[in-house]
């Protein structure tokens, strides 16, 4: 996917008050960029362009050309909601959809009710005084158009304001019946403009996304918020359509991970061809066995080389490497995705010649869920925002996993049976072999394909069933390993990458996530 540049009109959600704002969205390929509506002065000598102090003249047909909402008692201000145009209000060419209305007649109403300002405004007299002042952060509740002048560029979403709309293009009780000269702006006088300002630019580099409360498992309707790498976050952006909110998360996503793409290049090139870093990104990590609300944190998942890296936040410089939380050997790892573990996934070989259909907690809220299984029967459980990467991540692990398979080679464990200290090696070309660790003497040696089966203690020991080629009958070795799961996922590994390589289209015909991703 192309990186992708839009803009579009969304809300801003407040948790706090519990209000949405106006806002437009204006994506790059390298910024996210938050908008809110200002007026400013593009001429003449306004310097103080906060407040705006204007003369309207009550016109017999028309009265002030304008309509009010708001109130103190809605916990607004009392805004300017229509301008009609050619009358009063639209003629000072200073007034717009969006002013708060602070003083009339030099009775400062910051804090009046809405009848309070319609009486006040209706009994000013032919001449009146008002002090507005731009409201930047108007509760979408108002309905405000976001257009020019004139009731008809309404882009709010139809359905009425519970707020009513008081007109004061009725006359009131203007005394002056003769018609009066229309307020038209002078020309020294400061001209002003609504525009839409940026208020946010939030950098996409190594940024992350969340769709849910955070760290919980309840996921925002038609909402998502985006995290810059310093934690500087847009806020939560709301969409009218659930559509409209894929889209720009699709849309946002790609972006990240082109430059994240970027990031990877540059890094590789200063890495030998054996430290190359295959796939990274951020994802959220269940937390395990917490009582608190924080159900998830979220973590920076790396793989390079021959090791997966678990970050609190992502490595900027060569340095940071060192300070993973977490560094496993990728051979000794076991991917797993949730919900979508099915019987005839990409590790089906492996999984039937080591029988790990072990039961697993897949009880997961979120979707897009994996679990990577470590040494001494630990495992992390990870969550990705979409589909799609989650089936990134399932074919950079097959791949990172092979690639040091490969690069490997073969892999010792010190392991013992009955008192005798003993060696067992993968060994990718030759199978298994297990020999006296003292005197070096080989006691047996099997290929991949004589494996058919194996069973564990859970704890330390293994038997693993190889079929003899000459007799055809079952043999049982038992094994004893300081960290038996470690082995298993070895073992598991190797098989794998072998599969893949006598028959590559058979791993890419297996990618659940994939597949999940294209019937969805």
């Amino acid at each position: 996917l192309l990186p992708q540049t839009k803009t579009a009109i969304a809300l801003l959600y407040d948790e706090g008050s519990q209000t949405a704002y106006d806002i437009r969205l204006k994506l790059t390929k390298e910024t996210l960029t938050v908008q809110k509506q200002d007026v400013i002065c593009v001429s003449g000598s306004d310097s103080s362009a906060n407040h705006r102090t204007v003369t309207l003249r009550r016109q017999p047909v028309g009265g002030l050309g304008l309509s009010i909402k708001g109130g103190a008692e809605h916990k607004v201000p009392v805004v300017i909601s229509k301008i009609f145009k050619d009358q009063a209000a639209d003629q000072t060419g200073m007034l717009f959809i969006g002013d708060a209305i602070i003083q009339v007649n030099g009775i400062n109403v910051e804090s009046a009710t809405h009848e309070e300002v319609v009486h006040l405004l209706r009994n000013a007299g032919d001449k009146v005084t008002i002090t507005v002042q731009y409201l930047r952060e108007a509760p979408s509740f108002l309905k405000l158009p976001l257009g020019s002048p004139g009731p008809s560029s309404d882009h709010s979403s139809g359905a009425s304001s519970p707020l009513f709309d008081s007109g004061l293009h009725l006359n009131g009780n203007s005394t002056n019946t003769a018609p009066s000269s229309p307020s038209s702006p002078i020309a020294n006088e400061p001209k002003y403009e609504k525009r839409w300002l940026d208020t946010l630019s939030v950098p996409l580099s190594m940024a992350r996304i969340s769709r849910y409360k955070a760290g919980t498992d309840k996921l925002r309707s038609n909402a998502f918020e985006v995290l810059a790498l310093d934690g500087v976050s847009t806020g939560i952006l709301q969409f009218y359509t659930a559509q409209e909110s894929a889209d720009w998360l699709r849309a946002v996503s790609t972006n990240i991970s082109d430059l994240t793409l970027q990031n990877m290049k540059m890094a590789n090139k200063c890495s030998s061809p054996s430290d190359q870093i295959i796939h990274m990104g951020w994802l959220s990590e269940r937390l395990e066995g917490t009582d608190s609300s924080q159900l998830y944190k979220f973590k920076f998942l790396a793989l390079k080389g021959s090791s997966f890296y678990i970050f609190s936040s992502p490595p900027v410089s060569t340095l940071d490497w060192v300070r993973a939380e977490k560094i496993y050997n990728l051979c000794e790892v076991l991917f797993k995705i949730h919900k979508l573990w099915l019987a005839d996934d990409c590790w089906l070989q492996a999984n039937l010649y080591l029988g790990i259909h072990q039961d697993f907690d897949l009880e997961d809220q979120r979707p897009y869920c994996f679990s990577v299984l470590v040494g001494h029967g630990k495992s992390h459980c990870f969550n990705a925002e979409l589909a799609s990467e989650l089936a990134v991540w399932e074919k950079s692990f097959q791949r990172a996993v092979f690639l040091e398979v490969q690069r490997t080679g073969s892999k010792t464990y010190m392991c013992n049976w009955q008192g005798d200290a003993l060696c067992f090696t993968i060994d990718f070309a030759l199978g298994f072999t297990c020999f006296d660790s003292k005197t070096k003497n080989v006691l047996w040696r099997f290929k991949f394909s004589q494996l058919k089966g194996s069973s564990d203690d859970g704890k330390t020991r293994v038997k693993l069933l190889f079929q003899n080629l000459d007799t055809k009958q079952i043999e049982t070795k038992e094994l004893e390993f300081q960290d038996l799961t470690a082995v298993l996922h070895c073992i598991h590994s190797f098989i794998a990458a072998k599969v893949a390589s006598v028959d590559p289209v058979f791993i890419d015909s297996q990618s659940i996530a994939r597949k999940y991703m294209y019937s969805n």
